[in-house]
């Protein structure tokens, strides 16, 4: 499994396909302003919205759901990496983050 750490995910910018795989909740609470949603308990049902031609980063709130994505996408096909360190990292190191 391919990983990145929100330090080298920053440096990327918004040319980076990011991937948000918490709940949507979540997601509008605090959120990478580039990236989109698509939910792990989604997940299956919505892989085909995944773009195969990557890199795409898969970014959660601590890191854990968005292993199982990555690893359940990279079962598909998709050229995915996995964000370490989640949003919880990416808000407290102080990245951009659009809230509400």
């Amino acid at each position: 499994m391919q990983t990145i750490d929100i330090t080298q995910l920053a440096a990327l910018g918004e040319q980076a396909t990011v991937i948000d795989v918490r709940e949507p909740d979540e997601f509008s609470a605090v959120r990478i302003p580039w990236a989109s949603n698509v939910p792990l308990s989604e997940l299956v049902e919505r892989a085909g919205e995944v773009p195969d031609d990557g890199p795409v980063y898969l970014i959660c709130a601590a890191g854990v759901r968005s292993e199982r994505a990555t690893a359940y996408l990279e079962q598909q096909d998709k050229p995915v990496v996995n964000v370490l360190g989640g949003m919880s990292e990416w808000a407290g190191a102080g990245h951009t983050v659009e809230r509400g």
